[in-house]
């Protein structure tokens, strides 16, 4: 027989090394992918990342086996003496996998990972789930390719204090395997895997309100109800530092203020979720790089409130969503329709607005008909320009009859007079409100939009020019009524603001200091009011809202759901 016709022997073909700048494969993301591949993609390709009270409970767990110590014995060695080492960091290039073991137990060259878990062993076949046996498993196999025999490993629960044995057979190489070729194949395909549907595994989940798995299928199918997974306590709230001189700085777990070098006030720093700056306060150092590494972002404003900038960490991770965005905005027909649906839900939420809150008996009918009117022509609009021009018949509109919802109280002292919008600079106390309330707003939607991953200088409707927001002054437009405009009333019919607490100089009018604080009291409250979500049916913070509507947007853009649901109340 011929030497090219000998049949050809079958050899192992080796997974071909890691180069250039790909990322190995965490154990502990393979893990996530076989517990859910879409929870998989969020973490490890658009960096996405929640704390629940498992994961910090997890954490305290492995406090002490994340301290490293001691050292794996050598592979040549053929002694019987054993060895114990902690918080081992290994890696395979051929595998293109990374591990950090918790535990590694060996005698000789015969070695066993330990993998800490908190809870209490699952009474379930093979004593554990397939995720934690197969991030077992990835460990077993980056110690045999660093020479080690690696037989088996042994979960470790906290709170039953169980061991739990864990054969690498084949049956479990070949699940190892496969979730690592699954994770790799969705994080090159670029593409989200679908959320889980009406699964247990959700509610649990620290990134559920990120993920949004009912959400989305409802606005798919229309025929889900989520459950409330989104709707949370705000348990951080924005801290605002107005004195002037103030100073504040970072003592312990705490911020701490003062005014000439004299403490005013501490606050928790878990308690905290924004720091407003209004004028001249002086942040030390040490505060800014504490809060940029708790990714909690500081807003700087003028003394007057104008927002000026915010100040974050790195930033989200998620380039996908920045990708999309971009793609979108340079599209006219996107932005056209994305602008529409923006402005018909600000001109419908003005028109709820004005009927619930009109003074003197009821919205005269000839206004409901001037809005509906409005609405009409914002589908007829065939470019921006149009639609600019029917969002200001609308706002026109809006605002002729804006006095109509301000009390008229007897006391001339105490009666706010408005007869139309103006601004830069605003001439009487109500339009100093609505322009502060519109600062405070946009502050609010800019750190949102960063928060879930979007560049809130490129928008959609409104064009972008040096510093000013666009996708922020975007996305506000249908909560203008419903949060801004809402703060100004509330302030001025409970008498939480009064004309006393302005100061007029050139023309322009402002709110004093003590004005501002009772003011950014009310915004704060409207913004922890919850609602009930029109499309889901649960109730949810204002606060809470402009994130869910955020990644809302996020998902349209990404081609999950095919519109964006813009936001209106009835």
């Amino acid at each position: 027989m011929a030497e090219d016709t000998l049949p050809q022997q079958e050899l192992p073909l080796p997974f071909p090394e890691l180069s250039g700048d790909l990322p190995l494969l965490p154990a502990r993301m393979v893990n996530e992918y076989q517990y859910c591949p879409r929870l998989a993609y969020l973490e490890w390709v658009q960096g996405e990342w929640a704390d629940s009270s498992d994961t910090v409970e997890g954490r305290y767990v492995h406090r002490r086996v994340d301290k490293a110590g001691g050292d794996l014995p050598a592979t040549d060695d053929a002694s019987d003496e054993k060895f114990h080492a902690r918080s081992i960091t290994l890696s395979s290039n051929r595998l293109g996998l990374i591990a950090r073991l918790d535990l590694v137990e060996a005698e000789g060259n015969r070695v066993t990972p330990v993998d800490y878990k908190r809870g209490r062993r699952p009474h379930v076949q093979r004593g554990a789930y397939d995720p934690e046996r197969v991030q077992l498993c990835v460990q077993g196999l980056i110690l045999e390719e660093h020479g080690y025999l690696c037989e088996e490993g042994v979960l470790y629960f906290a709170e039953s204090r169980e061991r739990v044995r864990v054969v690498f057979d084949e049956e479990l190489r070949a699940l190892t395997r496969n979730a690592i070729d699954g994770l790799r194949l969705v994080a090159a395909g670029g593409q989200i895997p679908p959320p889980l549907e009406d699964s247990p595994k959700c509610p649990r989940c620290s990134l559920v309100g990120i993920c949004l798995p009912d959400e989305v299928h409802s606005l798919l199918r229309q025929d889900v109800t989520p459950r409330p997974l989104a709707a949370t306590r705000d348990a951080a709230l924005p801290l605002y530092v107005q004195a002037r001189g103030a100073k504040v700085a970072k003592k312990g777990e705490t911020l701490e203020i003062s005014v000439e070098d004299k403490p005013i006030q501490s606050v928790r720093l878990v308690d905290i979720s924004q720091l407003a700056i209004l004028g001249q306060v002086y942040v030390t150092t040490p505060t800014l790089q504490e809060l940029m590494s708790r990714e909690i972002p500081i807003t700087w404003h003028s003394f007057g409130g104008w927002f000026t900038g915010h100040t974050v960490g790195i930033g989200h991770k998620n380039v996908e969503i920045r990708t999309a965005q971009y793609r979108a905005s340079f599209d006219p027909q996107v932005c056209l329709r994305l602008a529409k649906g923006l402005v018909a839900a600000k001109i419908q939420n003005q028109k709820t607005l004005l009927r619930r809150n009109w003074k003197d008996g009821s919205a005269p009918d000839v206004i409901i008909d001037g809005f509906q009117a409005d609405l009409r022509g914002v589908q007829r609009a065939q470019n921006l320009g149009e639609l600019l021009g029917t969002e200001g018949q609308a706002a026109a509109r809006y605002f002729g009859n804006f006095s109509q919802m301000i009390s008229r109280g007897d006391d001339d002292s105490l009666r706010f007079d408005f007869e139309k919008r103006n601004r830069r600079p605003p001439t009487d106390p109500v339009n100093a409100l609505l322009s502060y309330g519109y600062s405070l707003l946009v502050r609010a939607w800019t750190i949102a939009l960063t928060a879930v991953g979007f560049d809130a200088y490129r928008g959609f409707y409104h064009q972008p020019r040096y510093g000013r927001p666009a996708l922020a002054l975007d996305m506000m437009e249908p909560f203008r009524p419903l949060i801004a405009d809402s703060s100004v009333i509330q302030a001025i019919n409970n008498g939480e603001v009064r004309p006393s607490d302005f100061i007029s100089v050139a023309g322009s009018v402002a709110l004093t200091e003590d004005g501002r604080k009772r003011f950014i009291a009310t915004f704060e409250r409207r913004m922890g009011q919850e609602i009930t979500h029109p499309l889901f049916g649960y109730r949810v913070s204002y606060r809470r809202l402009l994130e869910l509507q955020a990644r809302l947007l996020s998902r349209h853009l990404l081609g999950e759901i095919p519109e964006y649901p813009n936001f209106t109340t009835r």
